[in-house]
């Protein structure tokens, strides 16, 4: 019962704000989505605590049929087990502080409010619907539902062009991911004869040798790969990144459920539901290895040179996906979970701070126009150092706790592409406190860049605002110590049960507590370097930033201008799309389809012009026409006769 109402219960919020909201007004609609998604808070940690130390039975809730064709059938079902109790209690409790902050940070928009909590609540339904999902026709189904909210939600300001803009973006590059995702869907049913997950993971030993003679590779290599290529768009792996630095364009508590409880931690969530398959598939392993490890270290690159106080952020979360990659690509996928629930707390509470600067600096996103707002803003200060903190891997805040899993079991995994990842995993981590930390001495530090009448207008959010950062703020100092035991501790075969299983070739994770000295230090030490880096480059030496970006003035202009990927697919696709769109238009479109009807109907125009001339009404010009035709007519008779 608990586990349902925490699913549906923002469901019902949305469809009363959506469905009403015009008529009830926006204070009760928002007022309904509120109590629900309270509701569905309560009701998702205390499932959560009854699956894992309540005693109650996991399985699967079945709601009734969807789909029955032949040997295809599906049902609704709820998924309670482990994994999915985890992530619904997280999922539920976090959006719920989003949506009480965005009372406080929506209070004065333009438009109807009722409408922007009715997308928030049904985005939080999506992803409730996708970790609960029994089967991957289901899991689907809430997958494509965030693709939909992200793009409401991020074109919710509609009358900006740069907001459309991205919200386009963002649903086209996904529709890429979601197309292999599709694919990948399909392959399985015909190999398994199923796309239920338990039928899955039970058929996989009788297919393990099957060879897809259309690519000459193995079918577990094929679909992990076309499954993890739908996880490269919803999370945001190089290649496909480039619509979530842009999501930046909706407001910032969308930016926020984006970011830490939906979306991008979609992708996540798949690889390590479909462990099983993976640990059959041990190249594919190797690829999410290398394409995470890449993605830590290019995002971070980026975020060191930016000045928008939100895309710094966004930037962030594109390098801990990539962290969260290196995870499942050891085959330690517990550990990318226990980083995913971790960046949840850490990574909201970095948006939620960023959103009550912004509110007080009158939608000022510009950090080189900030400054010296720690006396302005105590509350948003020292809980912006927290979320910096965990962020940057500083013992003992929750970001250390899971980074440090993950770069150990990268460094235990004894392979190349494993060490690639923990060599990637600790240059990220040295340039995450750099670009973190360079944003707080420049919103909080320093003297301040904004005019005077501005800066003491500025004030502290609002307590609707200020609690849902201070309850975040435990979280990121805390919730590293209180999950790891069983998360990543001795205790996760029992917490984890089934749900997570590492294959028998793997010994990456039961090594982590063996690596060296100095493998286990060195995290930290770029943490503590990075920080020392930003105290001189901002406090001790403060032309030094003006220094490197004139002498390494190349490779300063590629980090800020992000490795000019839009400007490539600007190139590679945009342009050549609009030149064939342009030639179907003028050619295809104006000439043939609207010219073929067009020429036909002047060509008739212009012989009944010429018809009409011989039309004179003389009937002398009509009698000397007749005799004229008898004449020809006689003629040709005389001849041919």
């Amino acid at each position: 019962m608990f586990f349902m109402t925490a699913v549906f219960a923002p469901l019902f919020g949305a469809m009363v704000a959506g469905l009403f909201g015009r008529w009830i007004g926006d204070r009760p609609a928002q007022a309904v989505s509120i109590i629900c998604m309270l509701l569905a808070a309560a009701c998702g940690p205390i499932a959560w605590v009854q699956l894992e130390w309540g005693g109650a039975p996991s399985g699967a809730l079945t709601l009734g049929p969807w789909i029955y064709a032949g040997t295809f059938q599906v049902d609704w079902a709820l998924r309670y087990d482990a994994l999915s109790a985890t992530m619904v209690a997280m999922v539920s409790f976090v959006s719920m502080l989003i949506h009480v902050y965005s009372i406080g940070y929506m209070a004065e928009d333009k438009f109807r409010r009722y409408r922007f909590f009715a997308y928030l609540s049904l985005f939080t339904f999506s992803m409730l619907m996708l970790v609960t999902a029994n089967n991957l026709l289901q899991l689907f189904f809430g997958w494509e539902g965030v693709g939909v909210c992200s793009y409401l939600l991020i074109g919710y300001w509609y009358d900006r062009p740069a907001a459309c803009a991205a919200a386009i973006k963002a649903m086209i590059v996904n529709r890429i991911g979601d197309l292999a995702f599709a694919l990948g869907i399909a392959l399985m049913f015909l190999t398994f004869g199923s796309i239920q997950l338990d039928a899955v993971f039970q058929a996989l030993p009788q297919h393990q040798n099957e060879i897809y003679t259309l690519f000459g590779i193995r079918v577990y290599e094929l679909i992990a790969l076309l499954l993890f290529i739908g996880a490269m768009g919803k999370s945001s792996q190089i290649i496909l990144h480039v619509w979530l630095p842009d999501a930046m364009e909706g407001p910032t508590p969308v930016s926020a459920l984006i970011h830490a409880a939906t979306m991008v931690t979609a992708g996540v969530f798949l690889m390590a539901r479909m462990g099983p398959l993976l640990n059959d598939a041990p190249d594919t392993l190797a690829f999410i290895e290398v394409i995470g490890a890449t993605t830590a270290m290019f995002a971070a690159t980026i975020g060191i040179t930016q000045f928008d106080i939100k895309r710094i952020i966004a930037y962030s979360t594109v390098s801990e996906l990539g962290f969260m990659m290196i995870g499942i690509g050891v085959g330690a996928y517990q550990t990318a979970i226990f980083l995913l629930i971790c960046h949840a707390f850490f990574k909201a509470l970095l948006f939620l701070c960023a959103g009550a600067v912004i509110t007080q600096q009158h939608e000022e996103q510009d950090i080189r126009k900030m400054g010296g707002l720690w006396r302005k803003m105590p509350i948003t200060y020292v809980t912006f150092w927290i979320a910096a903190l965990s962020l940057g891997g500083m013992w003992p805040f929750a970001g250390f706790q899971a980074h440090d899993a993950v770069t150990r079991v990268a460094y235990a995994a004894g392979t190349s592409s494993g060490f690639y990842g923990y060599i990637a995993g600790v240059v990220a981590t040295y340039l995450t406190c750099v670009y973190i930390f360079r944003e707080l001495y420049l919103v909080f530090h320093g003297t301040p860049r904004m005019t005077a009448e501005k800066f003491a207008h500025s004030h502290e959010a609002p307590s609707v605002m200020t609690g849902p950062l201070a309850v975040l703020a435990v979280g990121a100092t805390v919730a590293g110590f209180l999950l790891a035991p069983s998360f990543v501790g001795a205790g996760w075969q029992a917490y984890w049960g089934d749900t997570i299983q590492i294959a028998a070739w793997n010994h990456a994770f039961a090594g982590m507590e063996d690596v060296p000295a100095l493998a286990a230090w060195l995290p930290l030490i770029a943490t503590v370097v990075g920080l020392a880096t930003v105290y001189v480059c901002y406090v001790v030496a403060p032309l030094t930033p003006a220094w490197l970006a004139t002498t390494f003035r190349p490779i300063y202009l590629f980090f800020l201008n992000k490795w000019y990927f839009d400007e490539l697919y600007d190139f590679l696709f945009v342009r050549p799309a609009f030149r064939i769109a342009h030639l179907l238009w003028q050619t295809g479109d104006a000439t043939l389809i609207d010219g073929v009807p067009n020429g036909l109907a002047e060509l008739a125009v212009d012989g009944a012009k010429g018809a009409v001339r011989i039309q004179t009404g003389s009937i002398a010009v009509y009698a000397f026409t007749m005799l004229i035709g008898l004449v020809v007519l006689v003629g040709v008779f005389l001849i041919w006769r």
